[in-house]
């Protein structure tokens, strides 16, 4: 078989140009893609989220006793969950738990005064996990109840599609960034971009490939000199800060590479997390990415752009605790960055590939895909390791953790 039959190309006629192939094979690929999207969301090709909980997961989640919560439903604070044919009870679902969260006074809100966490999830290595890091730390804080946006800054658009859209087929240029931060831009206040999800708490700014644009447009603006780039890096912060009072917590996925856009969500957050996975590769290169960064940001800052983070943690994911290889690197990391290196790896788990081949998230699965301790041990580790960064938030704010629990623990 020649090339031309491979590409699907009739052998008779003109022959196409390398960009005629490439696009060709991309077609094929974005078809694919809302074919899998359309398989993965039936049966009504719709992204539902149907997960129900337990009472003794509620309560454990609410900080109170399963009492506490069946007393509530006796005096008709809160509604009981509903039941099947035969008088099973279904348990509870995302609304349900957050209702429950007002009621009980159990909602981890900031208050008004605490500075909400704007945190890029970012790295200039890609395969690290960064769109998967960013999406399960979504969900997990929709658990546990903060109002939560994720800005997809990537072109590449891989956490627009883990949550339900596709990029190619479902969002334009307009429902993006690209409005707002190109250099002619028609739109002045970030709220048009907003997207609601099949999250109660998680809106979401979608990507597609059309952001590259921004790219070449900054790039050349900064090529040119004068102020527009510099402008470019404020107005994304300052876009931010307005939105900032209708959420608890805005996650950034910004592209992974050294760009215009990259450094511009590098100013607008106030906050920083590095994923990174457990190989030399990885390693090697996110030293080379934390040494690039300081010295952008040290050029950021004599530029009077300031740069100013709250936190800066890495984070191990892809992490096999079976492989050798896997635990000598996790003990160079702890060797290199000491306390910079959250604790709790993200193991690398067949449950999360499977999710996300049903472009979900394991916070999103009505049921187990594998086996049912393979979940929970899953599920487990990703809490815990999002728990880390929860509790870094909350040290910000303030928080009496102890206190809030014993006052609910009744």
């Amino acid at each position: 078989m020649n090339a031309n039959q491979w590409s699907g190309v009739p052998l008779t006629g003109a022959i196409p140009s390398e960009a005629d192939r490439i696009g060709r094979l991309a077609e094929a690929g974005e078809q694919m893609v809302e074919r899998l999207r359309k398989t993965a969301f039936l049966p009504g090709s719709i992204k539902q989220l149907n997960v129900r909980l337990g009472i003794a997961e509620v309560a454990d989640l609410l900080g109170c006793s399963t009492n506490r919560i069946r007393m509530a439903e006796q005096d008709g604070r809160l509604p009981p969950p509903p039941e099947s044919e035969s008088g099973r009870r279904l348990g509870y679902d995302i609304p349900a738990l957050l209702n429950m969260r007002q009621v009980l006074g159990a909602s981890p809100r900031r208050s008004p005064e605490d500075p909400p966490a704007i945190i890029t999830v970012q790295n200039f290595k890609g395969g690290v996990g960064k769109s998967t890091v960013t999406t399960h730390l979504a969900h997990y804080l929709a658990v546990q109840g903060y109002r939560v946006l994720v800005v997809d800054c990537d072109s590449q658009a891989t956490t627009t599609t883990l949550f339900g859209f596709n990029p190619h087929f479902d969002i334009r240029r307009e429902e993006t960034l690209y409005p707002y931060l190109s250099i002619e831009p028609t739109q002045d206040d970030l709220r048009y971009a907003i997207k609601k999800t099949i999250w109660p708490n998680v809106d979401l700014i979608p990507s597609n490939l059309q952001m590259f644009d921004v790219e070449y447009e900054l790039a050349a603006a900064g090529s040119s000199g004068g102020g527009t780039l510099a402008s470019r890096f404020r107005k994304l912060k300052q876009g931010l800060n307005d939105l900032a009072q209708d959420y608890d917590i805005i996650l950034l996925d910004p592209p992974p590479a050294l760009g215009t856009i990259s450094l511009t969500v590098m100013q607008a957050a106030n906050a920083l997390l590095v994923p990174l996975a457990a190989t030399t590769p990885d390693f090697c290169s996110t030293v080379q990415f934390l040494s690039m960064m300081g010295q952008v940001i040290e050029q950021l800052q004599e530029a009077g752009i300031k740069v100013e983070y709250d936190f800066c943690r890495l984070i191990c994911s892809k992490f096999n605790a079976n492989d050798p290889s896997h635990s000598m690197i996790q003990r160079i990391m702890e060797q290199t960055f000491g306390p910079a290196l959250l604790p709790v790896p993200i193991l690398e788990s067949a449950e999360i590939s499977h999710a996300a081949l049903r472009m979900m998230t394991v916070y999103e699965l009505e049921k187990p895909i594998g086996t049912p301790k393979t979940h929970k041990r899953c599920r487990s580790n990703i809490d815990e390791a999002m728990s880390q960064v929860e509790q870094l938030i909350r040290q910000r704010w303030g928080r009496n953790e102890a206190a809030r629990l014993d006052s609910l623990a009744v």
